[in-house]
């Protein structure tokens, strides 16, 4: 068991979520109780999370989407008033660290998502240097159908796939979540394939054009990660329980 700020403070320092200008606010979320003996990691908290959190005994969630985000009214209804209700009745601190978590080089949901594939990182690309380039860890793929089926077996979800002109995967390009538009970015970094979690309209024609293939392997999927692996390593150095609760999510 430890204090509640010296689970921030080490959450802080970790993940230093002073260098991104994000989408909403990193860190504690929702203060509840003071001593922190056991953490619930999980991708979103929504209801069904925070419900299974109380189940399992939890005192603090951390998650990689949070609760707040730029552009919400502020109003406390509805959804929000339910799964804020759950977390104050329950003494429930809530952390969530957004971009911070997809970004860090060995607990990030990038980081998580590369070593699962049999991916290593040699560069950084895009808007705040998200997105991650480089090459098979081992052998390189045979061929983008070769790819894209590990990438399937790995995540156990559906992949759609752009082949572009079906050029061997030597330069892979990948970003977890709803970064499809890394896509140009990628494509600017030497990539021949990009993975990632969704897929708009704009990509099918950047594909076709450019040859550069596009693999989307689902939001929630591709970062299932990065949440678990924190918490595990937060687990082992602090003497605190963990446990990760996946609620299923098709997109």
């Amino acid at each position: 068991m430890i204090d509640r700020s010296q689970l921030s403070s080490t959450l802080d320092l970790l993940l230093q979520p002073e260098r991104f200008k994000d989408y909403g606010p990193n860190g504690l979320q929702v203060e509840g109780c003071s001593q922190v003996r056991k953490i619930v990691s999980g991708v979103t908290a929504s209801r069904a999370l925070i419900e299974a959190a109380i189940g399992a005994g939890a005192d603090t969630l951390l998650v990689h989407h949070g609760l707040f985000w730029r552009g919400h009214d502020g109003r406390i209804t509805g959804w929000l008033r339910q799964r804020l209700g759950l977390l104050l009745a329950h003494d429930i601190n809530l952390y969530a660290y957004h971009l911070p978590l997809d970004a860090h080089a060995q607990w990030g949901n990038n980081a998580q998502l590369g070593l699962r594939l049999g991916l290593q990182a040699d560069g950084r690309f895009g808007e705040q240097e998200l997105g991650w380039i480089g090459a098979a860890a081992g052998p390189p793929f045979e061929s983008l159908t070769a790819l894209a089926r590990q990438v399937q077996d790995t995540l156990g979800h559906g992949v759609t796939v752009l082949p572009g002109d079906q050029r061997a995967p030597r330069r892979i390009a990948w970003c977890s979540g709803g970064a499809q538009g890394y896509f140009e970015a990628a494509i600017a970094a030497g990539a021949d394939v990009f993975i990632t979690g969704e897929i708009s309209e704009p990509q099918m024609h950047l594909a076709r054009e450019t040859g550069v293939a596009f693999l989307a392997c689902g939001h929630h999927a591709s970062e299932r990660y990065g949440a678990p692996a924190l918490a595990a390593h937060l687990a082992q150095t602090l003497g605190l329980e963990h446990q990760f609760i996946d609620i299923e999510n098709p997109a």
